[in-house]
């Protein structure tokens, strides 16, 4: 994007009295580049395809504040990094959001990070071998399963065999490549992950039919959009630029969205087509989990919790008006 199409876009009032409020979206516009951790490669979520191209749910969520803050969706600095760094790089200021499969907790949220929303709804599954004839998780007490360190998988571990008098044995791994290797080479008995992104995982596996998630869950994971808690310009930008794209899946025509949205625009530091620009770059929320992770993806994974209010889902956007 040219230097002056940047500049056309209106940075528009700043209402907080912090000295850091509004400089993320500064930042951004003056660097053209919208900086975004996401995972070490996650199909479906976020991973590089063939040609390097970050592909995913996630990465189409930076896409979307990008094409909103600066222009251009395409202007996205991804920032590649291991489960237990997310935060750190965050909070010291080396990235401007998370979209990371990353878990919205309440002790996350008190160190220095807000939650702009979920973006995907998720709970903790178990991936195994379909010849081991594993059907439950209490199967798998007393073994080892791989688990990505930095993430909640531990502790989810321990509630759930833990109140039913069992126990397993978590490896931490510090990437998800070594975790599922850590599996696939039969280490472990069970990965142990976000259902979603276990579906990516297990198509990454040389056979991916000869394994198969379980149908328990074990616990709560909304994966949310995460940014620093020091500048509320910003967080409203991302929490209604995920908004919008939930709203634009729900309305008649999301185009018709868009324009409602964008009058208020200058209000969250945009100009007023921010909303068309982020329907050209991702399309609707609907859009995007069909493109990632819909059958055409060759992941199929159901809707689920992630469909609207309506179709008995999860997802129920803030009105625009």
């Amino acid at each position: 994007m040219s230097t002056a199409t940047l500049a056309g876009i209106s940075a528009g009032p700043s209402t907080s009295s912090s000295t850091s409020a509004g400089s993320t979206l500064a930042a951004a516009r003056a660097t053209g580049t919208v900086r975004a951790v996401v995972s070490r490669g996650i199909r479906g979520l976020s991973s590089p395809d063939a040609a390097g191209v970050w592909r995913g749910l996630d990465t189409d969520m930076a896409r979307a504040v990008a094409a909103a803050a600066i222009g251009d969706g395409e202007a996205v600095s991804w920032l590649s990094t291991e489960p237990a760094a997310r935060l750190d790089r965050l909070v010291a200021g080396e990235a401007d959001l998370v979209v990371s499969n990353l878990t919205w907790t309440l002790g996350r949220e008190t160190a220095g990070v807000l939650f702009a929303g979920v973006t995907c709804y998720d709970g903790e599954g178990f991936l195994v071998r379909a010849s081991d004839g594993i059907t439950d998780p209490a199967q798998l007490a007393g073994r080892q399963v791989a688990t990505q360190a930095g993430t909640t998988s531990a502790a989810n571990l321990a509630a759930w065999f833990g109140s039913r008098g069992l126990a397993v044995t978590p490896i931490a791994y510090p990437t998800p490549a070594d975790a599922l290797a850590g599996y696939a080479s039969g280490d472990c008995a069970a990965y142990v992950l976000d259902c979603v992104a276990l579906a990516g995982e297990r198509a990454a596996l040389d056979d991916p039919g000869e394994h198969r998630i379980l149908d328990t869950t074990i616990s709560r994971e909304p994966m949310a959009m995460a940014v620093r808690d020091d500048d509320a310009e910003w967080f409203r930008l991302c929490r209604w630029v995920l908004q919008f794209l939930i709203a634009a899946e729900h309305a008649e025509d999301p185009a018709e969205a868009a324009r409602d949205a964008g009058r208020h625009g200058p209000a969250l530091g945009l100009d007023e087509n921010w909303a068309a620009r982020v329907l050209d770059a991702v399309g609707t929320y609907g859009d995007v989990y069909a493109r990632n992770l819909g059958p055409a993806s060759g992941l199929d994974v159901p809707r689920g919790l992630n469909a609207l209010w309506t179709e008995g889902g999860l997802h129920y956007p803030m009105p625009l008006h």
